[in-house]
């Protein structure tokens, strides 16, 4: 939502961070394989330092980084159909080391299974309407999107490690995932009336 709603505020300042990177020859692919090993390296250091305030940081600058791939693309003139799939994978696989991690140190596997699962099947709401007749990637702002994930984790991370609280954890990973799979099931609302629609036309041919 956030980034459907402001994408002409933080387009300009994407372009601006990525233009060193297309100078210096990085491809899209390139750096978005770097923002998953940088997002990996993140999540496997928290394993050993297990503070959240440094892996919230830190993941800020992996996610921030990895956000620079779609400009880096624009700037090269390198964007391909092969790069956008290959930056969805990524995508998946990035919220699944960064649940795992969370669920590792904190004993917290139910509710990273469901936050992760909420994530998942928000994506795949949008792709499988998309076989099923032409959608829109821009007219889809629906609350909980990656980007606000990204920085809801982000967020709960920092206060989980600057406030004394054991339950501050818990119960920032419930809402992550109930809000998660309301916004799967926004989507899922969406595509059913958009699917009925598209039936009723063909129904009249």
């Amino acid at each position: 939502m956030i980034d459907g709603l402001l994408k002409d505020h933080i387009d300009p300042m994407w372009e601006r961070m990525a233009r060193p990177l297309a100078r210096a020859g990085f491809t899209p692919n390139q750096v978005t394989a770097a923002g998953l090993a940088l997002v990996a390296l993140a999540s496997a250091a928290y394993l050993v330092h297990r503070s959240e305030l440094v892996f919230g940081l830190t993941l800020i600058v992996a996610q921030a980084f990895d956000a620079l791939d779609g400009a880096v693309a624009r700037q090269t003139g390198l964007s391909s159909k092969t790069g956008g799939y290959f930056d969805a994978m990524v995508d998946r696989y990035q919220e699944l080391v960064v649940l795992a991690a969370i669920g590792h140190v904190t004993d917290n596997w139910p509710l990273a299974m469901l936050a992760f699962s909420g994530a998942i099947i928000t994506s795949y709401a949008k792709a499988r309407t998309a076989i099923e007749t032409p959608v829109s990637n821009t007219t889809w702002p629906d609350f909980f999107e990656r980007l606000e994930r990204i920085i809801f984790i982000c967020a709960l991370l920092i206060a989980s490690g600057l406030l004394p609280l054991p339950w501050l954890m818990t119960a920032g990973l419930a809402i992550y995932a109930l809000l998660c799979h309301l916004t799967a099931l926004q989507r899922i609302r969406r595509a059913v009336t958009l699917l009925r629609q598209v039936d009723a036309k063909d129904a009249l041919r």
